[in-house]
């Protein structure tokens, strides 16, 4: 059949890919000039599978109320006249209840964990270039009690199949030796060894690449206005989405089903559609450093928990990423947020970038309050969601788009995930094997 995905990031360029590889006739829309210009293009880059729990913890509600108006606060929440802000807030807190957060860790990780897998595969398959580096991930903690708080965490990683294992202060120094000038701050840590890090504006760019000469057609430069639809009830489906040509025209583009991967944008695209969709944007921050002495800089993806801030290496560059913002559609940069991120990377390895002339950005995360995003069919028959992944897109991006690409093809995917509208007791059965052509 013939499908339109609304969106190139990370999650609408792997749910082209898959979507092509399943034999559909696939074209991507995006109103930037190329693939990953917006929240997949300067992101932390760690493939984290081992820190998947969700921003709603019993933890979160004190931690969030103990932030409020700190300008440089990990997570500064900004009260806005929003319905839809504070409808998110509340259902947040819903959120952080034990049992509720038990639920949505184990949903998290089985994506998360498949998603890796499905990012596996595709690179050997394809050869793929992206700065991979697959050292693991290495999350320090400079505040014993939230050490002691991460203990049970990792604890139900490991049971769910996750190697978290909690280390020394030693052991982290050891790990990474970069470190070492703060080891008298480290109380522990804690390390899992098949955690990755990459390149996410390479690889969705050079995976949008291998897409175009399978066939997928990617425009550029065009932007959605609406939906089209015809019928209701049971009997409704999308006949077209109208768009704006680079030229400034109008023009409706026809296909079978459409695919919604526009993070954040998501919800005003199908708020006249009747579905309410309860993502906020979550603006992340994030510097990239020119790494000016590579022996003193680190080689192992990190997360530095005090700080909530994740550093991975790319190359001879050094990505430093972090913080949110609850504030709307805004993605102007705040220059107290970002030079925090430059003051603290400064003080972990004094001597191994160039401080003076970082490159900061910042894109909006698409959040639900319970990190768990929005992966199959809506109330509309042809019309699919894969969207709302958070801070995790790029964690969950590959197994997203396979498993989307599944339920469009009236397929089961081969993991046991609450998927949006979908009953699986009426699924037929099929192999459990990840393949990616």
């Amino acid at each position: 059949m013939k499908v339109i995905v609304l969106g190139s990031g990370i999650i609408g360029t792997a749910s082209a890919w898959f979507l092509n590889q399943a034999g559909h006739d696939v074209t991507v829309i995006d109103r930037q000039s190329g693939s990953a210009q917006e929240t997949s293009f300067a992101n932390g880059c760690q493939i984290s599978v081992s820190h998947a729990e969700p921003w709603a913890n019993p933890a979160a509600p004190m931690k969030v109320l103990k932030w409020l108006g700190q300008e440089d606060a990990p997570l500064l929440y900004r009260f806005r006249p929003e319905w839809l802000q504070w409808k998110w807030a509340l259902q947040f807190l819903r959120e952080c209840t034990p049992k509720r957060t038990d639920y949505n860790i184990r949903q998290i990780v089985a994506l998360c964990e498949y998603s890796r897998r499905t990012l596996q595969a595709l690179r050997t398959d394809t050869g793929i270039d992206y700065d991979c580096l697959t050292r693991g991930i290495l999350h320090f903690y400079t505040d014993q009690k939230d050490f002691n708080d991460s203990l049970p965490a990792a604890k139900l990683m490991r049971d769910l199949g996750c190697p978290r294992d909690s280390i020394s202060a030693d052991e982290v120094v050891r790990i990474e030796p970069a470190l070492s000038g703060i080891r008298d701050k480290i109380v522990g840590g804690d390390f899992t060894a098949t955690d990755e890090s990459g390149d996410i504006y390479k690889f969705t760019n050079n995976l949008g690449d291998k897409a175009r000469r399978a066939g997928v057609e990617f425009r550029y430069n065009t932007s959605v206005t609406r939906l089209l639809t015809e019928g209701s009830g049971a009997a409704a489906k999308i006949t077209g989405v109208e768009v704006i040509l680079p030229d400034g025209r109008h023009q409706v583009l026809r296909a079978d089903s459409f695919v919604i991967a526009m993070g954040s944008f998501s919800v005003p695209l199908l708020k006249p559609l009747g579905i309410n969709l309860m993502i906020y944007p979550g603006k992340g921050y994030s510097a990239t450093y020119q790494i000016t002495d590579p022996d003193t800089a680190p080689s192992v993806s990190l997360t530095d928990d005090g700080y909530k801030l994740v550093v991975s290496r790319l190359g001879d560059r050094l990505r430093v990423a972090g913080t949110c913002e609850l504030n709307g559609y805004t993605r102007e940069l705040n220059s107290t947020r970002c030079e925090a991120i430059t003051r603290r990377t400064r003080e972990l390895f004094p001597n191994a970038c160039d401080y003076d002339n970082p490159t900061y950005w910042t894109g909006l995360r698409p959040l639900t309050p319970s990190n768990i995003p929005y992966i199959g069919k809506t109330k509309i028959g042809n019309l699919y969601l894969n969207t709302g992944h958070g801070t995790l897109g790029w964690t969950m991006g590959c197994g997203s788009g396979r498993a989307l690409a599944d339920i469009v093809s009236g397929r089961q995917p081969e993991l046991d995930f609450a998927f949006t509208g979908m009953d699986r007791r009426n699924w037929p059965t099929r192999p459990n094997k990840i393949q990616t052509a």
